[in-house]
């Protein structure tokens, strides 16, 4: 299929929760989409909706592991809750520590309706907590501390992107 353009910070998609696929085969070239857009370098994951697409989905691409979920649910986090570096491909050029758990086991759909449980530690688990919360209209920017989130916010409002 195709590497799809990212939506940017400010597009109503990205602060809307998204909707379930109720035939996951039909999600075929959604799928691929995602998966081609991650596969480029530097990035752990895409959500369906940072590509302007409403539905429960996100491929990562972690450590060389390409895969996706559909319909996608966090079953479990666990471990300590750490500040990690975390940017967005929806909010680029912005790093900010970031609380996530050391382990995610997150439960999803494959295209043939098959049931998948992923767990994964470190950049996995936060990347599987990252595209969740996109599916659900979060934006990382949303978990971050009060005084970060203010750091955030002016140095979003500096960036070339936002500016136009």
């Amino acid at each position: 299929m195709s590497v799809r353009e990212i939506r940017l910070f400010g597009d109503p998609v990205l602060k809307s929760a998204c909707d379930l696929i109720g035939d996951p085969a039909k999600a075929a070239g959604l799928i691929q989409d995602l998966i081609d857009t991650t596969s480029l370098p530097g990035r752990a994951g895409v959500a369906a909706n940072q590509i302007g697409v409403g539905l429960r989905a996100f491929a990562y691409n972690v450590d060389g592991e390409i895969g996706y979920l559909i319909n996608p649910t966090i079953l479990e986090l666990f471990g300590e809750k750490l500040e990690i570096d975390e940017g967005c491909l929806s909010v680029p050029g912005l790093w900010h520590k970031t609380p996530r758990y050391e382990h995610a086991r997150v439960q999803g759909q494959q295209l043939d309706g098959s049931v998948i449980e992923i767990v994964g530690s470190g950049l996995l688990a936060q990347a599987l907590q990252h595209e969740c919360d996109h599916l659900e209209g979060l934006l990382y920017l949303d978990r971050l501390t009060p005084e970060e989130r203010k750091l955030a916010m002016r140095s979003l409002r500096e960036q070339e992107w936002f500016r136009r």
